[in-house]
């Protein structure tokens, strides 16, 4: 009897385990399409996972929408040649995830090359299905 109960523990526990990796997994192929549409420039790829409502926080204290993000990396006004990321996390809690990790890029913007390290938090929220970042800020890290 022993057993049997502990066998359905594990299986709930399994269970309960591949619902939130499943949307973990989601989010984090949201981060990586969101990474290489930085280094790109595709908008269709950077308006396909941005909210309508997207708040975008940079370093500097700059607040984008949706629209001007998607202009400034699309037409290279803002030019990330290369992209990391580290010391990633994801937490999901129905349907809101937050992502965080260290951002370190090299940068051209106006033709000046840079290269910037950043700690990043952003917010992901399940719309209709498909999960859409609603917020982001950007801060300096020591």
């Amino acid at each position: 009897m022993r057993k049997l109960s502990v066998m359905i523990l594990l299986c709930a526990v399994v269970s309960i385990t591949n619902a939130q990796s499943k949307d973990e997994a989601e989010v984090a192929a949201g981060v990586e399409k969101l990474r290489a549409a930085m280094v790109s420039g595709n908008k269709a790829d950077l308006e396909s996972i941005l909210s309508d409502d997207l708040t975008y926080g940079h370093s500097n204290g700059k607040i984008e929408t949706k629209a001007s993000f998607v202009n400034a990396i699309s037409t290279k006004k803002s030019d990330f040649k290369k992209i990391d990321l580290d010391q990633q996390t994801i937490s999901v809690t129905g349907d809101v995830a937050i992502v965080r990790h260290i951002l370190t890029a090299d940068t051209n913007d106006g033709g000046k090359p840079a290269h910037i390290q950043l700690g990043i938090v952003l917010v992901w929220q399940k719309q209709k299905g498909e999960w859409k970042i609603i917020g982001r800020r950007a801060f300096h890290v020591d």
